[in-house]
């Protein structure tokens, strides 16, 4: 029952990235009708905005330690980040070691313009277009955001650590009534479970809750009818582009501490993102956030010691065995609609 547990447990982590990234496709999907393949580059400029205030705060200046020499009897050399000169030694340093929960703060402009001048630049001219044409735009403009991540950021993993409250891993299992040390869980795949929750909830409940989010769910289901009540559905759903943008720059600042960032993440993320959008159903958001928890799960499970060795590679090809088996019993996922994504 424990190693169950766990195995839930990481596959519930696994499926709040997969959930939130699905969620913003979904959001430009229905809104727009536009496939993004560059959505995944989006979820790799969130994880490297972590990377980037890491090394703002860390810039340091040099300073000569007299009174210590290095193995050459020179001064040693003593580097001080500029935050901690400023703010003090306590301050400065809380400050760095927290810098992946700050860059939440630089994360959600910078997304958010990301994806307006995305859409306003380049996706806009697209709508009219056959998928097939939004795929390949879509795509060359992912490998174009990678290769510019890899220039400035070179092509290997850049550690980016949580902050030192949230490392290392607690006895889950003893919180839950089992023995000691049957369920060891690490911090900061709680929180990252945590604030995907908080997150999706934050985009249903404006979606739901609001005017704002009525007129776009209005728009999504009869776009030219809410034209012709006179507002202005173009604009709202360019916002709503950017919400997306930055659903998916939030997704990739949280998982930096998971894995580390490197400029071929977005890539990874992207094909299994589309899977679940697909499994859940074109169009539908309750749908994708369901296929994105459900087979982060069976991710997790098939990637046990005990179901690998009778199975060889099933955890590789899980996702899409399940896919295959859904679009067969269920063409349009699991939460569908009719007359979305067909002709």
């Amino acid at each position: 029952m424990d190693v169950i547990l766990l195995q839930l447990l990481n596959g519930l982590d696994k499926g709040s990235a997969y959930a939130l990234i699905a969620l913003g496709l979904t959001l430009i999907f229905g809104t727009l009708g536009v496939v993004n393949f560059a959505h995944g580059a989006l979820f790799m400029i969130g994880a490297f905005s972590a990377v980037t205030v890491q090394k703002i705060l860390s810039i340091s200046f040099i300073t000569l330690d007299p009174e210590k020499t290095n193995f050459l009897g020179k001064p040693l050399e003593i580097k001080t980040p500029y935050i901690v000169s400023w703010f003090g030694e306590g301050a400065g340093n809380a400050i760095i070691d927290w810098s992946v929960p700050l860059a939440i703060l630089f994360a959600i402009p910078v997304m958010l313009i990301v994806g307006f001048v995305m859409e306003r630049g380049l996706i806009k001219h697209f709508y009219k277009r056959p998928h097939a044409d939004q795929i390949l735009v879509t795509f060359g403009l992912a490998i174009v955001m990678q290769e510019i991540i890899r220039v400035f950021y070179g092509a290997n993993p850049v550690p980016t650590p949580a902050p030192d409250f949230f490392r290392g891993s607690f006895d889950f299992g003893v919180w839950i009534g089992f023995s000691e040390n049957a369920i060891i869980y690490p911090y900061w795949r709680l929180v990252y479970f945590i604030f995907s929750a908080i997150i999706i909830s934050a985009v249903f409940s404006f979606l739901r809750f609001t005017t704002f989010g009525m007129v776009v769910r209005a728009g999504m289901s009869d776009r030219e009818t809410v034209g012709l009540l006179g507002i202005n559905i173009d604009k709202k759903f360019t916002i709503m582009f950017g919400i997306a943008a930055a659903v998916a720059g939030l997704a990739g600042v949280m998982y930096a501490p998971i894995n580390s960032p490197n400029f071929h993440m977005g890539m990874d993320f992207l094909v299994l993102s589309f899977v679940v959008v697909v499994v859940g159903g074109m169009g539908s958001l309750p749908g994708a956030v369901l296929a994105g928890f459900l087979l982060g799960v069976l991710e997790s499970f098939a990637s046990m010691n005990e179901i690998k060795s009778i199975f060889p590679g099933i955890d590789q090809i899980i996702i899409y065995l399940v896919a295959i088996i859904i679009l067969l019993v269920r063409p349009r996922g699991l939460m569908g609609k009719v007359g979305v994504a067909e002709e």
